[in-house]
């Protein structure tokens, strides 16, 4: 049985939804209207509470290289035998897609609904936030990457104390056809319940 709503196409882009990588990204990205649409619509998630324990951080496409070049000193600052290689991949992790957004978590300790739960919420934005671009008719990624735990590079890339990342989310222009991957089977994964005493 099915709802009211159309929901045909949605199922089907939900049934085949694949990524491409952030390295498969070119332009155009999306202008500030489409931009700001897609993030309205990446803010429409479950929230407990109605906190909005998140935000976004946008990274300026000329900032980037900028970004890229501070991650390849914090790497080479940690590990004294960095390969030229490593450093020069380091230099490019924001430059892969030519849009990348942050999606921030920002609970608030102490009220009556669990951190675990707005933590949740930020996941759902970051999904949220790569359906809307598919649904502008561009593609994306999200990543996270050792700078995502990282006090130093956390610090520089703009996030606050208590704070964590959920998720870079690279958008651009898919230049490659999505690959398919293995998937869960789903029967191995769902059982029916019984009390595990």
């Amino acid at each position: 049985m099915t709802g009211t709503y159309e929901q045909a196409p949605l199922a089907a882009y939900l049934a085949q939804r694949r990524t491409v990588p952030a390295s498969n990204l070119s332009v155009p990205a999306p202008d500030e209207d489409v931009l700001k649409n897609m993030l309205q619509i990446a803010a429409r998630v479950p929230d407990h509470g109605k906190l909005a324990a998140w935000r976004f951080i946008r990274y300026p496409s000329e900032a980037c290289v900028d970004i890229g070049l501070y991650l390849a000193d914090l790497w080479a600052s940690d590990h004294e035998d960095a390969s030229q290689d490593r450093l020069e991949l380091e230099k490019t992790r924001f430059t892969r897609a030519p849009m990348v957004i942050g999606v921030v978590s920002a609970p608030i300790v102490g009220h009556k609904i669990p951190v675990w739960e707005q933590e949740l919420s930020a996941g759902a934005v970051c999904l949220n936030l790569i359906h809307a671009a598919y649904a502008h008719g561009f593609s994306a990624q999200w990543l996270s990457e050792w700078y995502s735990y990282h006090e130093k590079a956390l610090r520089y890339l703009g996030l606050h104390e208590g704070e964590r990342l959920a998720g870079f989310i690279h958008i651009g222009t898919p230049t490659i056809a999505p690959s398919e991957r293995p998937r869960p089977v789903v029967d191995e994964i769902t059982s029916v319940w019984s009390p595990n005493l």
